[in-house]
């Protein structure tokens, strides 16, 4: 392996120790790392030169000259995040911290097709870089999360129930004739479950993220890492059976499926059959804010639902934290109250005696915050930097 090579694989390993932000000299890399404080000095020069790493405030000298600390350099690059849910979206830029700088949402129809919706992602991206000063050039990758089952290696949708046109679709082929970066696309639930830990359980090494909107679904993260399954399905509990199921239709043409239950449109159609007026997901939020009764026990009933499916999730993976967001969670206690009641009841108490079943402390926010970190983490990996670094090392 020559020099040069050595060089460029050894920056991203470097840049990994940096990442967290906080301000190092060269002699502290060289004692974490056991590396020479010359092979530190030629690392650390050329993440400098790359613009990735920057000099902080010097560090108090015990005597002599103060040694130089070095630290991530959050603003050398941009990501472009974007929440894509059935019926509304929201599209940011952040920084390589995944430090939101501007954003912005607006109500669409995900069956308009992708090319309606990609092209508003792509506008509204554009907007937004000019807004904080940057433009294509600045953008180190995109991240995306798709309200359907992904085939995460290729970024094409795979059968989604409620996106028809975009089965099989190159999403990251269309936008990179637009915009030539990495595209990275997920399952939205598994970016939600992203931004949940980064924001509110940074320390939380097992975390179930349980989405209730138009769908349900749910992301795992299993020992400190996102676990997408074989064919990046993994959490698709929506379509898990549930013994009040019965004959149900489901979307997904199956019938008793969770989701034809226990979703937002399903709760409406729930309290219609009883002669209250709901026909949307919002109309329930409201009509639990309100204090309708019916509404309530709706929820809490939807709530039950859920937990029998995620019993048997916490018998599986064993999760510290499960945290409830999506639209509907926005009725507060009662669906969680409901959750709580079967998954403690059922499920067995060493599995339960330091489990939390929380709201989602990341709100609407989640999905675009996950997006971002998916961009983030592609973009800073230690192979991409390696190979960055190669060409002029």
């Amino acid at each position: 392996m020559t020099d040069t090579t050595t060089l460029a694989s050894g920056v991203g390993e470097l840049f990994q120790l940096l990442r967290d932000g906080v301000p190092r000299t060269r002699a502290e890399l060289a004692k974490s790392t056991g590396l020479a404080r010359s092979t530190i000095a030629a690392r650390v020069d050329e993440l400098m030169r790359m613009g990735l790493v920057t000099a902080v405030a010097d560090k108090v000298s015990t005597g002599g000259r103060p040694p130089s600390q070095f630290a991530l350099n959050p603003g050398a690059r941009v990501v472009i995040a974007a929440d894509l849910g059935a019926s509304h979206a929201t599209v940011a830029v952040a920084d390589l911290a995944g430090t939101i700088l501007a954003e912005s949402s607006e109500r669409i129809d995900i069956a308009d097709g992708p090319d309606a919706v990609l092209s508003w992602l792509l506008d509204g991206a554009r907007r937004l870089l000019s807004e904080v000063g940057r433009d294509d050039s600045s953008v180190a990758a995109v991240g995306i999360g798709v309200p359907g089952p992904v085939e995460h290696s290729s970024g094409r949708p795979s059968t989604p129930p409620i996106m028809p046109g975009w089965d099989g679709f190159d999403i990251p082929g269309w936008l990179q004739e637009h915009i030539d970066v990495p595209v990275l696309v997920d399952n939205d639930v598994n970016t939600m479950a992203l931004g949940e830990r980064a924001v509110a359980w940074p320390s939380v090494d097992n975390l179930l993220f349980v989405k209730i909107a138009t769908g349900i679904g749910a992301g795992l993260i299993s020992d400190g890492h996102l676990q997408r399954g074989a064919q990046g399905v993994a959490g698709d509990i929506g379509h898990v059976h549930v013994s009040r199921g019965g004959e149900v239709p489901c979307t997904c043409g199956n019938r008793g499926c969770l989701e034809a239950l226990a979703s937002g449109p399903a709760i409406a159609r729930s309290l219609r059959a009883i002669g209250v007026e709901a026909h949307t997901s919002n109309d329930v939020v409201d009509l639990v804010k309100s204090g309708n009764v019916d509404a309530i026990q709706a929820v809490r009933q939807a709530g039950r639902d859920i937990g029998e499916v995620l019993t048997t999730c916490v018998s599986l993976v064993n999760p510290s934290v499960i945290a409830i967001g999506g639209s509907m969670a926005r009725v507060g206690e009662h669906l969680i109250a409901g959750v709580r009641e079967v998954v403690y009841a059922r499920s067995a108490p060493l599995a339960t005696a330091h489990l939390s079943i929380v709201q989602s402390a990341t709100g609407a926010e989640a999905g675009v915050l996950g997006a971002s970190i998916l961009a983030v983490e592609h973009a800073l990996s230690r192979d991409v930097l390696s190979a960055a670094a190669a060409p002029s090392s």
